[in-house]
């Protein structure tokens, strides 16, 4: 018999979920490259890239085909370029350790690249109908509110106390339904400020609701301290049209993509002194720099980090030699794969 909980739940998702097209589908590559995609993202940003990736890669064998190239292009944009590299290595994974076809088990669609506990449990759950609670930030909040939850969601007391709260509510019969519908509630109703309380399924069962205690709960975090970086990336073109670009290989967000000479800075630019000369000169060796232009600041931010970026446009007669940058034709840049802090300027500022 389900829970009360689960199912006035149910019924409020049957009547009101959103009409969304990997929810139209039992594939198992459609429905984890959904949740992928929306893993820091908003559903309305997210669709489109849905949309893209399920033209452009419709079978788990075709995304594995792809370059890395490829497949970092069609998620620029999006951020976290993490979430696409390893979406990439586990099609691979997929392709050569289980012939193309997407495991069936909760253990080895866990064992995949990138995929975690969530992630492993909600496409087991909705594609395969396994029991497995999934337990993203919408179901911590939900859960936490409910019951009151007196730990932080993502400590390892919290994380283990909300995963029984979810097991003793699943719907056995319908996980991957009622794993959907709870996601649906706090994405939708439950929200993290304002949430629609008046308008939940779930009043009449949540505790914080009763106890007026909603803004309470689930227990904030110590948040990590912000860093604060500088950046300068120089620009250059010459009167062929060509400018340079290198593939980041140091591990990070922005790994495997391209961008142009970066010089790092310990301060805000000062437009009347670039202070930068030096650097220009191990750029350039022996080459003049016929005109110079600064960018305004752009502030581009990221999960614990404020980048604090110009771009310093350099033309020049031509682009000397060099071992670390490659000449590209200004009119081939939107065939790299670039950060989204760099093509943000090049929207406003076309090189080609």
């Amino acid at each position: 018999m389900p829970h009360p909980i689960t199912s006035a739940l149910i019924s409020w998702y049957a009547a009101k979920a959103r009409n969304l097209p990997w929810r139209a589908s039992k594939n198992p590559y459609f429905i984890w490259l959904s949740e992928v995609i929306l893993q820091q993202t908003r559903v309305d940003q997210g669709l489109k890239y849905y949309h893209h990736f399920t033209e452009n890669y419709p079978t788990v064998l075709h995304l594995a085909q792809a370059s890395e190239d490829q497949v970092l292009r069609s998620w620029q944009g999006l951020g976290y370029y993490s979430r696409a590299r390893n979406l990439h290595a586990a099609a691979k994974q997929i392709a050569s350790s289980h012939q193309g076809q997407f495991p069936s088990s909760y253990d080895e669609i866990r064992k995949l690249k990138g995929v975690g506990d969530y992630t492993a449990a909600a496409v087991a759950s909705i594609a395969f109908s396994l029991p497995y609670p999934a337990v993203d930030g919408n179901v911590n909040r939900v859960i936490s509110r409910l019951f009151c939850v007196d730990q932080d969601p993502l400590s390892t007391t919290g994380k283990a106390r909300i995963k029984a709260l979810s097991a003793e509510l699943l719907n056995v019969e319908r996980p991957g339904t009622y794993n959907q519908a709870m996601m649906e509630l706090g994405a939708t109703v439950c929200k993290p400020r304002n949430p629609d309380c008046l308008n939940c399924p779930l009043n009449a069962f949540c505790e914080a609701y009763r106890t007026g205690k909603t803004a309470e709960f689930p227990l904030k975090k110590t948040k990590a301290k912000e860093q604060t970086l500088y950046m300068l990336y120089v620009l250059p073109e010459d009167a062929d049209g060509k400018t340079w670009l290198r593939r980041r290989s140091e591990k990070g967000i922005w790994q495997g993509l391209y961008e142009f000479p970066l010089i790092p800075l310990a301060g805000p630019v000062n437009p009347e002194n670039l202070r930068v000369q030096a650097d220009l000169e191990n750029l350039f060796p022996q080459t003049a720099l016929l005109q110079l232009r600064l960018s305004e600041e752009y502030l581009h931010l990221l999960t614990h980090r404020r980048l604090h970026i110009r771009f310093l446009h350099c033309k020049l007669a031509a682009l000397p030699e060099s071992a670390d940058y490659q000449a590209v034709e200004l009119r081939y840049l939107s065939e790299f794969a670039l950060p989204r802090a760099i093509t943000r300027y090049l929207e406003e500022h076309p090189l080609a």
